[in-house]
């Protein structure tokens, strides 16, 4: 089906189109209705006619009786006059829709009333035994002249009667078929009218996840396609950033490497002799130079890994897993690092299934468990827990480090935040490893978290949770 050049013009026509089997039947149903109204003044007209017609035959076939009783001369005038009008009057009531047996008595009628007639109007001398009996009979037809005008209003009645009732169940059954037409036709250009729409939300939602690979093309009217032309045009021109970004980061890390490893190399030659012995000083400046070279590195691959992770975070593979399994799997990876620190590691699991992408997951829970072993002392306790309520999952990680200070519990899942360090302990990491949680936890509609003192622990120690839908909504998330 093609496409009208706007949307506007879309919705119209669909309305339109929709609107056309109900005005047809409502067109259908004023031409029915204005034929039922035309047999209705018709049947008036008939029952009416008949009436008149009926009580003027009366009327006649009374003045007939009357002038025949009477024997006086110059009454043959008055005799034609009311013969004349009984005809006519008698010739209309026969132009009307009568039964035969009504038409049989009123040709009798008038048979008898032409005899009679005839009789009246001899030459000769009158037979008034026969004037006589045609009188009597044609008073013994003037009820049944009466009865015909009842008989012929009831028949029209009984026919409107009919006529309407067979109207109201065509009626019926059109409204019935034109609303189901019309809403056949409705659920059609419904999915017509949808299909460049759900184009458009996929498109946007396409870049909304950073996949600039395929391109875009909206079909449907002009405007809409103009539309698809543009964020085609955007997703080009974020694939030109993206490369740009990527390209500048490249260039970034090899220039810092260059130098870095020049650095590096010649603090190493320098600690191990070969451009002459050291003193003491000497040799502790170069170590300083060799360990800050080292760290400097670190943090830069660590600084490319978290725009990467960024980038990742936009991109979701959610498929259905068992959290519990997930998190005992990653906490069987930190199993030497535990036994190292003769640190104890805690597992209360609940079965909990969840949509998640388990890449990004199970960078979650490391990222939480290896901060916990981390800052915890040797001999330590860290409680790992993954149970649901309600419509989420949690995890929490509860360990007996140091823990986090009030005040830095709001930045503590800022980029390179990485706290203060508190007497004797030494702060290690670039302070990305709880701001690629968030992302990743916040890409699945969750949320992360650290809490107070938990009910039960010692005052000393942190508390992260991660509250997790159990099912999701969607593949990825909802566009800004």
């Amino acid at each position: 089906m093609a496409y009208p050049r706007s949307f506007l013009g879309l919705c119209l026509a669909s309305f339109m189109l929709v609107t056309a089997p109900l005005v047809a039947a409502l067109a259908y149903s004023a031409w029915h209705s204005e034929q039922l109204a035309e047999q209705s003044r018709h049947a008036v007209f008939n029952a009416a006619q008949a009436a008149r017609a009926s009580r003027t035959l009366v009327n006649r076939i009374g003045s007939l009786e009357r002038l025949a009783l009477l024997d006086a001369p110059g009454l043959a005038a008055d005799i034609g006059r009311v013969h004349a009008s009984f005809r006519q009057v008698a010739e209309e009531l026969l132009q009307l829709p009568l039964e035969e047996g009504q038409r049989a008595v009123l040709k009798t009628t008038m048979a008898q009333e032409q005899g009679l007639y005839g009789l009246l109007t001899s030459a000769g001398a009158r037979n008034r035994n026969g004037i006589a009996a045609l009188a009597a009979g044609l008073a013994e037809n003037a009820s049944e002249m009466l009865a015909i005008s009842t008989q012929v209003a009831d028949r029209e009645v009984l026919r409107l009667r009919t006529n309407a009732e067979a109207v109201q169940r065509q009626l019926v059954l059109l409204v019935i078929l034109s609303t189901a037409v019309a809403l056949a036709i409705a659920l059609a250009l419904t999915r017509h009218i949808a299909r460049p729409i759900a184009e458009l939300d996929a498109a946007i939602r396409q870049l909304g996840s950073a996949d600039f690979s395929r391109p875009i093309a909206v079909p449907g009217p002009e405007d809409l396609k103009t539309l698809g032309e543009r964020l085609d045009w955007l997703r080009r021109r974020l694939v030109e950033l993206e490369d740009e970004k990527n390209r500048f980061l490249r260039h970034l890390s090899h220039e810092l490497k260059t130098p870095l490893t020049a650095l590096r190399e010649g603090a190493v030659l320098l600690n191990d002799g070969v451009g002459g012995p050291l003193a003491a000083p000497q040799r502790q400046i170069v170590g300083i130079m060799k360990d800050n070279s080292i760290k400097l590195q670190r943090l830069i691959e660590e600084l490319l890994d978290y725009q990467r992770a960024v980038h990742a975070a936009a991109s979701l593979a959610p498929r259905r897993l068992s959290l519990d399994a997930l998190v005992r799997e990653v906490a069987g990876a930190h199993e030497l690092a535990v036994q190292a620190k003769g640190q104890r590691l805690a597992l209360e699991l609940e079965r909990v299934q969840v949509d998640a992408d388990p890449d990004k997951l199970r960078s979650v829970v490391d990222n939480l468990i290896g901060n916990a072993l981390k800052f915890t002392p040797a001999g330590g306790n860290v409680s790992v827990r993954a149970c649901s309520r309600g419509d989420e999952a949690l995890i929490d990680v509860i360990d007996s480090g140091p823990g986090v200070p009030a005040e830095e519990r709001d930045a503590i899942f800022d980029s390179f935040f990485r706290g203060h360090a508190r007497a004797g302990a030494r702060i290690e990491g670039s302070g990305l490893g709880l701001a690629i949680a968030r992302e990743f936890v916040e890409a699945h509609g969750g949320r992360i978290s650290i809490l107070g003192e938990p009910s039960g622990a010692p005052r000393e120690g942190a508390h992260f949770r991660v509250a997790l839908p159990r099912r999701l909504e969607r593949a990825a998330p909802e566009p800004a």
